[in-house]
């Protein structure tokens, strides 16, 4: 047979992921250290498994409504009110999904129609453009720059707006830069946005984890926005719930309504066990948040420092738990650098490039590891650059 004719050719376009490329050449490799994949060391804090292992202990293990079970969205709607200032009907603003990757494919799945535009702010999360390019829709990058601290601005967002504008992807605090958008920045594109027709689709799966004075805010929760947006969320970052499958989107209820029906003919529903972990979660577990995030700030402060101590500027990210080192000053790509480290020094990060065309001359460092962890890579990547300079 003739596959190459039968395959999709919009599925057929799309490129494999590149975070995990070099994840999997690394998990080949004896004593390779990676810092590659965006997943918390940390264990899923006790009170969420024993909750989990209670509800298999009591048989519930049938199939939950297709949003959601009611108490987890009433949980999720109490949350994002503590938290965020956000205010949601868990009746029908809450849509529970299969981590908040199908919650973001969902978002645009819903809403993007051939030929509608939407602007994706790069570097950024590697999922946004394929999705696009699979509804017919047409993905519009638009490079951020280090000197704005990779936030995305009011005159970068205008003059991106074209008549076939239909969704802003805001991904922030930002995977792989660790960049934030704080309330100023947020009010300036929200005065753009309030008179369009532009649907935000806002990924804050990274929304408790920042640092510094500043915490998450939310563009929904600006006057005039949560009627245009889509807030995505989820388990994985926060609650050290990768393998749970768990996430969430909330946002008004004519355009989750329509998300329900692609999910219910998609998935039918979440994991019922993630589920009543995740009530517990939400309900419990503001302690270990903090805990999880303190030490993720330890880890950040590290890694800035020894960057720029070895010569590769690295800018102060503010949340998420990467760094984005810059490594073109050695005269070789990103993908070169990362290439080289890998097979030289078995170290694996990732090549700015994988995030869009606009993240050359970067990499992404994960500090989702142990300190000893950080530490033996750290003193690799030394190595690397002294042969490299000729030391």
């Amino acid at each position: 047979m003739d596959y190459e004719k039968l395959i999709s050719p919009l599925a057929a376009q799309m490129r494999p992921s590149g975070i995990r490329k070099f994840f999997d050449i690394a998990a080949e490799m004896e004593e390779c250290i990676s810092l590659s994949v965006g997943e918390p060391d940390f264990k899923t804090p006790w009170t969420i498994r024993d909750a989990a292992i209670n509800s298999l202990q009591r048989g519930r293990t049938r199939y939950t409504a297709n949003a959601g079970m009611k108490e987890l969205r009433t949980q999720i709607a109490a949350y994002m009110d503590r938290r965020f200032g956000l205010s949601y009907d868990p009746a029908n603003q809450i849509l529970v999904t299969v981590g908040g990757s199908e919650a973001i494919d969902l978002t645009i799945r819903a809403l993007v129609c051939p030929g509608d535009e939407v602007i994706i702010p790069e570097p950024c999360f590697v999922c946004y453009d394929p999705i696009t390019s699979l509804t017919g829709g047409v993905p519009v990058p638009v490079p951020l720059k280090a000197e704005n601290g990779f936030k995305l601005t009011a005159e970068e967002l205008k003059a991106a707006i074209t008549p076939r504008t239909k969704l802003l992807v805001l991904p922030f605090p930002c995977n792989p830069t660790g960049a934030v958008m704080e309330k100023q920045d947020l009010e300036a594109l929200a005065e753009v946005l309030r008179d369009t027709n532009i649907i935000v689709l806002s990924d804050e799966i990274y929304a408790e984890l920042t640092y510094g004075a500043h915490r998450h805010v939310s563009i929904g929760s600006l006057p005039g926005m949560a009627e245009r947006t889509i807030v995505v969320n989820g388990f994985s970052k926060t609650y050290a719930m990768t393998g749970w499958r768990l996430g969430y989107a909330c946002g008004p209820a004519p355009i989750i309504k329509v998300m329900l029906k692609l999910h219910q003919n998609c998935i039918m529903s979440a994991p019922t066990t993630s589920q009543y972990g995740a009530i517990v979660a939400l309900r419990d577990c503001d302690d270990q948040i903090e805990q999880m995030r303190q030490e993720y700030d330890m880890r950040r402060r590290l890694l800035v420092r020894e960057f720029n101590n070895m010569g590769l500027a690295c800018f102060e990210p503010g949340g998420a738990f990467y760094v984005f080192p810059y490594v073109g000053g050695t005269g070789l790509s990103s993908d070169e650098f990362c290439q080289q480290l890998l097979r030289r020094k078995h170290v694996a990060i990732v090549p700015g490039t994988a995030f869009g065309a606009s993240g050359e001359g970067y990499a992404r460092v994960s500090y989702a590891y142990s300190v000893a962890h950080l530490q033996e890579a750290l003193s690799r990547i030394r190595e690397f650059l002294w042969e490299l300079r000729g030391c």
